[in-house]
């Protein structure tokens, strides 16, 4: 059974609109989550709002939104206010343009949701507006009320249904220049990128999410079942930290036996340590022909 939906309204694609729900596509409910508590006591604490000015405990129905214009100056807005200026996204998410998928650059999604008819009669235009933007492989762009805030979400096919995924405005992103700038601009050997790419070729695979386990979730787990059977607690495991490369050539080719000796065992492992050795022997001939260049030329 699926969840309940946290947004219902309607979809529409110029005069053709169906109600449908979101449904969100992750879920926390499966975390670990801690409370805090007295630790004399071992009470849960409870949270509350203090007058910055007066030190005195304000309840729910004393507080109100407030925009600071000036240093301990603020407007207020009642949540009456505030709902009287709801949008038409509020309850309609109306595609407003199309674009194809590789137009949108992944720094600006978000979170996603799954969408689905909220009503057999929305079946029929659902399928249309889905198998129509199936046919011309685009994505649609429109608006969507959540959370209390108007956000873009981008509308994509997927399966027999919809996924809208809330993408972040342009003043939201931060420009990766600062970032990249010191990253020079530099002419790596021949050589080097043939063992790199060696090792990621012997690193492919294809993406099964059931493979990666959250580890620290899982030792969290333990710690809690330790103490609660009064067990000694286990031993956290050691980080090992990664020591700086030196001789970057070398550290490449030792990836390479690695890797090697870590695929023994099957045949086509064997052929890809075959691979590895030859890779080694190539590029290290390699990299001794160009140093046996440089010297001659320096001679």
């Amino acid at each position: 059974m699926a969840p309940r939906a946290n947004w219902k309204g309607y979809l529409k694609l110029s005069l053709v609109s169906c109600p449908i729900a979101l449904f969100p596509v992750a879920s926390t409910t499966e975390r670990i989550s801690f409370h805090l508590v007295n630790r004399a006591t071992g009470n849960r604490l409870r949270q509350q709002y203090i007058d910055s000015v007066t030190g005195d405990i304000v309840e729910r129905d004393e507080r109100v939104r407030g925009y600071e214009i000036g240093k301990g100056d603020y407007i207020t807005l009642e949540e009456s206010e505030i709902a009287e200026r709801a949008l038409e996204s509020t309850h309609t998410i109306d595609i407003e343009t199309f674009v194809p998928r590789k137009d949108i650059d992944e720094v600006y999604l978000d979170s996603a949701y799954y969408m689905a008819p909220d009503d057999k009669v929305a079946d029929e235009p659902f399928v249309v507006i889905r198998d129509a933007m199936r046919e011309r492989n685009m994505v649609g762009l429109a608006r969507v009320v959540l959370y209390g805030r108007e956000r873009i979400l981008m509308i994509e096919p997927r399966h027999k249904g919809l996924v809208g995924t809330t993408l972040h405005y342009q003043y939201e992103i931060r420009d990766d220049k600062p970032y990249y700038d010191s990253v020079p601009e530099m002419k790596i050997p021949a050589e080097m990128l043939k063992l790199a790419e060696h090792i990621i070729d012997t690193k492919r695979g294809k993406f099964d999410p059931s493979q990666f386990q959250d580890r620290y979730q899982d030792a969290l787990v333990e710690l809690i079942r330790a103490k609660r059977a009064g067990r000694p607690i286990p031993a956290a495991p050691e980080v090992k930290r990664p020591s700086n490369v030196i001789n970057l050539m070398d550290a490449l080719r030792r990836s390479v036996e690695s890797e090697a000796r870590g695929a023994k065992g099957a045949p086509a492992a064997r052929k890809d340590a075959g691979k590895s050795r030859a890779a080694v022997k190539k590029a290290a001939s390699a990299s001794g022909t160009s140093r046996a260049r440089r010297v001659k030329k320096a001679g």
